[in-house]
């Protein structure tokens, strides 16, 4: 479908956008398939230029015509190029064959494998890292896409066996400048599982219901012999049932569930529960994470694993080991008694089970949070009312500047002063800062030992970590 492709090399392909988390995961399974990989992209920073180094390929920059000037046979282009830019003008003005990463997931790897997607508003990076791992150690030898760099492996991609299963997150977010639908559309699910469906992505849907409208077309790609698992607790998840074509299973904390939960209780080293299935005892596991929305998630995970054949007996023994994402819940630094923990939390939701996580983690202790509103969702005022209250918990906010501001008319930009007078109503002291080393600053004077700050952001926060490290290590 990509044109003539020479039999006597290896197929070209270069990957414009190479250092986006999904691309560069599949420059790596292309790679691993034998293809010949080149990319380009802007001038890149760790841990991006960390995971696109560790490819071995030539990589271009910035991005330029003259880039494809080595003749690939093939161009994938990354959904953050857009009409203008210099390179796509190259590709359209030369008329290479060219696809978005996944168009080319779907005929070059998951047309032969078993794909088990992780789709869902919250907990798809975790949920799909945890299942992948979950496989592998107990010898099934999956293949995997990861949209995180996963503490477990070398590597956030995999080709695995053909045949055999394949774990990809599927992003509801956009494909390609061409291709507006959901990424998870290309993905061909035989497995589904939908960890929750809220509003999000506000640049890219309207409202709810067309991202509702969304997941009800990708169930109509499960086959009949294929398999869906819905959490109870998010309501317009478990309401996808009614669109399924396959068998449904729903999973979560209902007594009516199909993959219960029975909640043990935290200790030090984690979570323990138990789950029963159809109301039978199907076994006892113990997480190294905190928080319900954790125990969903390993719930989905140990279900959708057991589908592939897996035994609960080795699932739990796998489950005790996996130590998780970068950027989830990760200590990046102690210092002076001073626990500092790094989320990708950057919706309410998420927020408010992030800081109930951190709470049972570390029961008793202060807990300072320090957001970024970055995400389009959340620099906005589209959720200014659900922010306010997902806060509760903290002691202390510190709200940082919005991520590019400027972006935004004052009519649809987040307000932080209403935002921070919402949450200091419901008890925690709140503050915003209009650069990053006033909060830094403020760290530096009041944080004490035994305190726990937890810094939330979907990106670089200006440099906070940086700053962070540097005025502690002093």
């Amino acid at each position: 479908m990509w044109g003539a492709i020479p039999a006597d090399r290896a197929p070209r392909v270069h990957f414009s956008g190479i250092g986006g988390t999904g691309m560069v995961g599949v420059a790596r399974l292309a790679l691993e398939a034998g293809w010949d990989v080149r990319g380009s992209d802007n001038p890149l920073y760790p841990p991006t230029s960390t995971m696109v180094e560790a490819l071995g390929v030539p990589v271009f920059t910035p991005y330029a015509a003259t880039n494809l000037d080595w003749q690939p046979d093939l161009v994938v282009v990354g959904n953050a190029l857009s009409r203008g830019n210099a390179e796509l003008e190259g590709v359209l003005d030369r008329g290479l064959p060219y696809v978005s990463f996944p168009e080319w997931l779907r005929f070059a790897v998951l047309q032969a494998r078993r794909p088990i997607v992780v789709s869902g508003t919250h907990g798809k990076t975790t949920t799909t890292a945890l299942d992948s791992f979950l496989l592998e150690d107990c010898g099934l030898r999956p293949g995997w896409l990861i949209g995180g760099q996963p503490l477990d492996f070398d590597h956030p991609s995999a080709l695995g066996m053909p045949g055999g299963p394949f774990v990809i997150e599927g992003d509801e977010y956009d494909t390609a400048f061409y291709d507006k639908r959901a990424k998870f559309f290309h993905y061909l699910p035989r497995t589904l599982i939908v960890t929750s469906l809220e509003f999000d992505h506000a640049d890219i849907y309207a409202n709810v219901e067309e991202i509702e409208r969304a997941f009800r077309l990708l169930l109509r790609e499960v086959p009949r012999s294929g398999h869906v698992l819905l959490c109870t607790e998010h309501p317009r998840a478990l309401a996808l049932r009614a669109n399924a074509f396959s068998t449904v299973h729903t999973y979560g904390f209902d007594p009516a569930a199909d993959w219960r939960i029975e909640p043990l209780g935290a200790t030090p080293a984690g979570e323990r529960f138990r789950i029963h299935r159809a109301g039978v005892l199907w076994g006892e596991f113990t997480t190294q994470f905190f928080g319900r929305h954790n125990l969903q998630n390993a719930t989905a995970a140990l279900a959708a694993a057991s589908l592939e054949g897996a035994k609960p007996e080795a699932l739990a023994r796998a489950l005790a080991k996996f130590r998780g994402i970068k950027r989830r819940m990760e200590i990046f630094l102690e210092a002076g008694g001073v626990t500092f923990v790094d989320d990708f939390a950057h919706h309410p939701t998420a927020i408010r089970e992030t800081i109930a996580a951190a709470k049972s983690r570390w029961p008793g202790q202060k807990l300072t949070v320090v957001f970024e509103p970055r995400s389009n969702t959340t620099a906005t005022n589209r959720m200014q009312h659900e922010l306010g209250e997902a806060f509760d918990g903290a002691n202390e906010v510190w709200i940082g500047p919005i991520y590019r501001a400027e972006k935004y008319a004052d009519a649809e930009r987040l307000d932080r002063a209403r935002l921070v007078a919402d949450i200091s109503r419901r008890g925690p002291r709140a503050k915003f800062a209009e650069d990053i080393e006033s909060i830094v600053t403020h760290l530096r004077k009041e944080a004490k030992s035994g305190d726990i700050v937890l810094v939330l952001s979907n990106g670089a926060f200006g440099g906070i970590y940086g700053q962070i490290r540097s005025c502690f290590a002093n």
